[in-house]
């Protein structure tokens, strides 16, 4: 659908408006808005379900590849999750209006800062029906005004969530613009609403290379990017065989069309012949291909040779790319060449090693001993998240209430001058 500048910039007026008076409710009116929100999404998960399999099954038959399709659908068990991720940020304390850094100058001036919303955010994702919850979420929670505009493939879903926000909002008398959730727009509407620098204070797109380079491109907002999830997991000499097998297999397969999940797996020469053949079978019991480089097939020879685009690739499905390396400094130059900043994991039982590969590997979340798919909001104790930056300004990693405020100075003083 084509909207005009003239009407895409009404739309973001109120919505800003709406949220300075998010931003000044009062904390338990927020949270009360969470609950009810949560009841809502449960109460209402009929109109929703029926929505989303609409949308669903018209992606289908439209051709949408399968890790598309995947993040697209709404199920009772996902609503359920969504519903809790609304109430364990109801649950969180609220950073608005927290003061940090005070303190009293020589000559009497108190200083401090006061932590405060960053105003309003246009939220671009593709067809994900759980990110516009769990942005909408940490919005109300943060004192945020949100716009969403999401993939044209769930329109159906869009609509109802945007019912669901609006109820939710004013059933606490708060205005239900503060979450606007946009109708489809087409490409050319979507550059004009990112020329709303006078109203939109930041723009985070969450979806695929392609829309986030596009977002990139074409704002004349601020953007927080979130670049392809490239996650890389090295396996250490010495290292803890069983454990790194069962990470291997949770990062590749718990949920392989998400931007956490495992895209390559790299192993020390040392533990090839112990650590590959046994590992490949469990794997291809689980329907996993496999691309590897020449080492490697020498312990998988069911894999195909990898080719030199599947390093740096996020196959978003069951597939894994693996590589044996020399030694612990070669592991870190591949992930240096192909990683995307995203996560990265040591799987090793050498402390100091650990402790290296945190403060040398480059990625908003670097990990020991732990899965890839543990990089998220609400695994991390954040609640949920609005995505995950690959960028380090002003936020890296997964992004939840803190990351969505900002914080001004407030001074106090007693006629003090300057001289």
């Amino acid at each position: 659908m084509t909207r005009d500048l003239k009407e895409l910039k009404g739309i973001a007026e109120a919505a800003a408006g709406a949220a300075r008076g998010l931003a000044l409710a009062a904390p338990e009116k927020r949270d009360q808005t969470l609950a009810a929100l949560a009841d809502n999404l449960a109460g209402g998960s009929r109109n929703l379900l029926q929505a989303s399999e609409m949308d669903t099954d018209e992606a289908a038959r439209a051709g949408l590849p399968p890790h598309m399709l995947d993040r697209l659908a709404l199920t009772e068990k996902r609503l359920a999750e969504l519903a809790e991720a609304v109430d364990r940020v109801r649950r969180l304390s609220t950073p608005i209006g927290q003061t940090e850094d005070e303190r009293i100058l020589p000559d009497g001036l108190r200083v401090a800062r006061l932590r405060i919303p960053l105003g309003l955010i246009a939220f671009i994702c593709e067809a994900r029906p759980g990110a516009p919850v769990e942005a909408g979420a940490l919005a109300i929670k943060s004192g945020n005004g949100l716009i969403v505009k999401a993939g044209r493939e769930m329109a159906r879903t869009s609509a109802a969530l945007a019912e669901v926000f609006a109820r939710s909002l004013a059933g606490q008398d708060l205005d239900p613009r503060a979450v606007t959730i946009l109708p489809p727009l087409d490409r050319e509407a979507l550059r004009e609403l990112l020329t709303l620098s006078e109203t939109i204070d930041l723009v985070i797109p969450r979806g695929g290379e392609g829309l986030i380079r596009f977002v990139s491109e074409n704002s004349r907002i601020p953007v927080l990017k979130h670049f392809k999830g490239v996650c890389h997991l090295y396996v250490d000499q010495g290292a803890d065989l069983k454990r790194a097998a069962d990470l291997v297999v949770n990062g590749k397969t718990q949920r392989p069309s998400t931007c956490n999940s495992l895209e390559a797996l790299l192993v020390h020469a040392a533990e090839a012949e112990a650590f590959l053949p046994p590992l490949g079978r469990r794997l291809a019991g689980l329907g996993v291909a496999l691309r590897a480089n020449q080492e490697a097939r020498r312990f998988l020879p069911e894999a195909e040779p990898a080719t030199e685009d599947d390093w740096g690739r996020e196959f978003l499905d069951l597939i894994l790319a693996v590589k044996v390396v020399p030694d612990y400094e070669a592991a870190l130059a591949h992930i240096a060449r192909h990683g995307s900043n995203h996560t990265e994991v040591i799987v090793t039982e050498d402390q100091a090693r650990g402790e290296h590969f945190q403060r040398s590997v480059e990625a908003g979340c670097v990990m020991v001993n732990a899965s890839p798919r543990l990089n998220d909001g609400g695994c991390l104790g954040l609640g949920a998240e609005i995505g995950i930056s690959t960028t380090r300004l002003h936020a890296y990693g997964p992004m939840g209430l803190r990351e969505l405020t900002t914080t001004r100075f407030i001074v106090t003083g007693h006629g003090h001058q300057r001289t």
